[in-house]
């Protein structure tokens, strides 16, 4: 069973995302919060696995709970949720360590599947803040580029190949599938990876592949 913060400073949002996620059978919410301070309280005390927050809430929004929600001892993966779908709240969202990013106006299948995509240490982005994403990354300047290229170099062939079926959001059993691996190999790779690039978690890694242009045609 997957243990879920959920936090909303709207009441009939955590009552409705509760019965989405809860309708699955293998997710529980063991928690809800009105504000970013008390879902910090709440995950302390319950140490949810993954915690669903929104950003714009009263006295501690969403950016500052995350920030403070990925230091604590017993660190729930954070799945932000907004009816916004702004680059600004992408970028700061996954700088601080959010692992997903999905708007309201997602289906069941994709929060119940964000929340699952993350307990499992990897992560989803909502289709449109990823096309958004990588839109971005297109543009940036030559510079960059370069110096993302040069971060891959400490890579391994192997773990390249990972790196670029994990920056299409393949989930582990896909890029395990692609690449005639198992899962578990494929997971210690995704673990290499992270750590040689000093990355904290699997989207942050997907934009630094892009950012570098891993995988242009």
């Amino acid at each position: 069973m997957i243990r879920v913060l959920v936090a909303d400073d709207e009441w009939m949002v955590r009552t409705t995302l509760r019965t989405i996620l809860e309708a699955g059978g293998d997710i529980e919410v063991v928690a809800e919060a009105g504000d970013g301070g008390e879902a910090v309280a709440l995950a302390r005390r319950h140490r949810p696995e993954v915690a669903v927050v929104d950003i714009r809430m009263p006295v501690v929004d969403g950016l500052a709970a995350t920030r403070q929600l990925v230091r604590l001892a017993h660190p729930p993966a954070v799945v932000v949720l907004t009816t916004f779908d702004l680059d600004d709240y992408v970028r700061a969202a996954l700088r601080l360590g959010a692992v997903g990013f999905l708007l309201k106006d997602a289906s069941a299948a994709q929060m119940t599947a964000a929340v699952r995509a993350a307990a499992a240490g990897e992560a989803m982005l909502a289709p449109r803040v990823t096309r958004r994403l990588l839109e971005t990354f297109a543009g940036r300047d030559t510079a960059e580029r370069i110096a993302a290229q040069r971060r891959l170099e400490r890579l391994t062939a192997k773990e390249r190949e990972v790196l670029a079926a994990l920056a299409e959001g393949l989930a582990n059993a896909e890029i395990a599938a692609r690449l005639h691996l198992s899962e578990a190999t494929v997971k210690t790779h995704v673990s290499r990876v992270l750590a040689k690039l000093g990355l904290g978690n699997r989207v942050q890694a997907a934009v630094l592949a892009h950012r570098a242009g891993l995988g242009d045609k």
